[in-house]
């Protein structure tokens, strides 16, 4: 990988990954189209250190406050009715199914999962997904804010139940198309949640699997020496930063902008996809890793 390859590579991993778009299918698609190799999955999970850093930064004062009462919740029962000690176990339930399922579909995850056919359809149908659940929001929103908060839940209604759904949300994101922001913000907005509050907890819930997928990553590469490390580390750093101001910017525009855009773009996408591949202008197995 040049150097070159790596900061396009990391813009994308930044600009993508907290947009409701798949990061993962933008980085795979990305090199089809520029004839480039497949970065591949020790790529992106080693790049999205970068972002979840971003993620720790942005919401720094949350995660202190969450680490600190489920800590103290250790030691004194009664911390444990605490929201945001019940917060950080609620984290650790809801990313069961991801460490679970990503150990698990490990070699599906670096094969057959990233087949463009895939990751196109993956986009077409969550894509719809998603703008069902946009439409369902904005139904509650259409009686005026002060009515939807009242309707809408938070994240004080968060239970096990709903934490293990967000966290099976989640785990559909280790397809390339499916996208962890918009499959988790799609899941909070059936079951009922605000938008800021599902878009918050769908952050804060990526940080672990996240980190943890990283590390695992780093162990193998290490092992195995087959990453380039100089432009892996470069295109991290230029996925913080990138992802730092797209974070800023999300959390702002999502409490009263539609996800519309983003699944007519991903509906878009999928189809031009599929319809390359179908006319064979462009292999499914386009820029592979030989790896």
């Amino acid at each position: 990988m040049s150097w070159f390859e790596s900061l396009v590579l990391g813009l994308v991993q930044g600009l993508t990954e907290f947009l409701p778009v798949s990061s993962s299918a933008h980085l795979r698609l990305t090199a089809a189209f520029s004839g480039w190799e497949d970065p591949g999955a020790a790529f992106t999970a080693i790049t999205q250190i970068g972002t979840e850093t971003a993620v720790l930064i942005y919401f720094r004062r949350d995660i202190g406050r969450i680490v600190s009462a489920w800590f103290r919740s250790l030691f004194d029962k009664g911390m444990r009715r605490d929201h945001d000690a019940r917060t950080g176990w609620l984290v650790i339930v809801g990313s069961i199914p991801i460490g679970v399922l990503g150990l698990t579909l490990k070699d599906q995850i670096e094969g057959p999962f990233r087949d463009l056919r895939v990751t196109a359809t993956m986009l077409v149908v969550v894509g719809l997904v998603i703008g069902v659940a946009d439409r369902l929001a904005a139904r509650d929103e259409s009686g005026g804010r002060h009515r939807a908060t009242e309707q809408r839940k938070t994240l004080r209604n968060l239970g096990v139940r709903d934490g293990l759904v967000y966290g099976l949300c989640q785990a559909c994101a280790l397809i390339p198309g499916v996208s962890r922001s918009g499959a988790t913000i799609s899941g909070g907005l059936f079951m009922g949640y605000q938008r800021e509050a599902a878009a918050r907890y769908s952050f804060l819930l990526a940080v672990p699997a996240v980190l943890a997928s990283g590390a695992f990553e780093v162990k193998d590469s290490v092992s195995e020496g087959h990453v380039t490390w100089g432009p892996t580390l470069f295109a991290t750093v230029v996925a913080f930063a990138s992802g730092y101001a797209v974070i800023s910017w999300f959390m702002k525009w999502i409490s009263h902008k539609s996800f519309m855009p983003f699944v007519w773009y991903r509906v878009a996408l999928g189809i031009v996809i599929i319809a390359l591949v179908s006319a064979d202008v462009l292999s499914p197995h386009a820029a592979e890793s030989a790896s």
